[in-house]
């Protein structure tokens, strides 16, 4: 059977298009950032247990928080794929938040996803400064009053 010089090129084409489909399966690596939080751990954290059960448990937190009488203590797990070249892609985040009371004792425990966070829009306003905006070598040769 003969194919035309159109079919070849069609064909080479997917075949092209095919293989680097395929490698880029292999170009991603899946990994998680922060700690590892297992349901099991989760549901050993409960109401009326102790700090350093949740600690034991839990391992140390990323972040405290104390509001009044009440502390609270924050582990964040995310679950990141990163290409080959760099790009990161946040896949999946999970934020324990645990709260105690004066007597270091569980009160309440919230667990948030990706989904509960918000976007914050950061402002790239600058304040303007008295004087001029120079560079490093007009201010030195600006010194020198030549």
């Amino acid at each position: 059977m003969m194919f035309t010089r159109s079919a070849i090129r069609f064909l080479s084409l997917i075949s092209v298009f095919a293989a680097a489909l395929a490698l880029s399966g292999c170009l991603t690596q899946q990994r998680t950032q922060g700690y590892d939080i297992s349901e099991d751990n989760l549901a050993q954290v409960r109401p009326g247990v102790s700090r350093q059960l949740v600690e034991f448990v839990m391992g140390s937190p990323q972040s405290k928080n104390t509001f009044g009488d009440e502390e609270a203590y924050y582990y964040v797990e995310t679950k990141i794929e990163q290409t080959a070249f760099g790009l990161k892609n946040v896949k999946e985040r999970t934020v324990v938040a645990v709260y105690f009371d004066k007597k270091d004792r569980v009160v309440d425990k919230a667990v948030y996803s990706l989904e509960d966070g918000r976007l914050v829009e950061t402002v790239s306003r600058k304040t303007p400064g008295f004087g001029q905006d120079r560079s490093f070598v007009q201010q030195l040769l600006g010194s020198l009053s030549l």
